[in-house]
């Protein structure tokens, strides 16, 4: 079920947003929508090719399962950076 939420704008980042959304064809809220996950993907996901690196780097996979396992057996402290 879809959920509303409220978005309060400037009248310059509607209209922003208004010359978009015309531009692509898309109702505002659909645009708006379209945008926001597209940079959730961005910043929350790795891409194939930084995937590729990171596992092969054989010593930060090791790390990275070292680290795990210590969480797990909650071995060494937090800090608080």
């Amino acid at each position: 079920m879809s959920k509303i939420v409220t978005l309060r704008l400037s009248k310059e980042e509607y209209d922003l947003y208004a010359k978009a959304a015309e531009v692509v064809k898309r109702p505002i809220s659909n645009l708006i929508n379209y945008l926001a996950l597209q940079k959730l993907e961005e910043e929350m996901f790795v891409d194939q090719i930084e995937m590729d690196e990171i596992l092969g780097n054989k010593i930060l996979v090791n790390s990275l399962k070292q680290g795990s396992n210590d969480a797990k057996l909650k071995n060494g402290k937090f800090v608080d950076v």
